[in-house]
């Protein structure tokens, strides 16, 4: 069982940054993929960034360029640093930790961070 906390949301100014850090308890956390998703008001939740356990990251096409996903692994955290905020990113930010061992997958989900940009 992973349990994940989010924390570092906020009321910023379009243009300004934020820190996002999930921190997970358990046992494993340097095996699983993670990943921040977020969802706005009226909007499906899509996925934002994410690092694989070896370290491989990827990026939603909005937030290339702006956004930073990193993990330390002896901390069991993941961050994401977001820069060049824009009103087009306020929404609840979801932390997901995900591994797949013997074809059976294990999925777990923080209980979100609000993020406001002001215009």
């Amino acid at each position: 069982q992973v349990q994940l906390v989010e924390s570092g949301g906020g009321l910023v100014q379009a243009g300004g940054s934020l820190r996002l850090s999930c921190a997970a308890s358990g046992s494993g956390f340097s095996s699983y993929d993670m990943a921040w998703y977020r969802q706005a008001p009226g909007k499906e939740r899509e996925l934002v960034a994410g690092i694989k356990s070896g370290g491989h990251t990827l990026y939603a096409d909005s937030v290339k360029g702006r956004f930073t996903i990193s993990r330390d692994n002896g901390k069991n955290t993941v961050y994401l640093q977001m820069n060049g905020l824009k009103p087009e990113d306020t929404a609840v930010y979801y932390c997901n930790a995900r591994r797949t061992i013997i074809m059976t997958t294990r999925e777990y989900w923080g209980q979100g961070t609000q993020v406001t940009v002001s215009s």
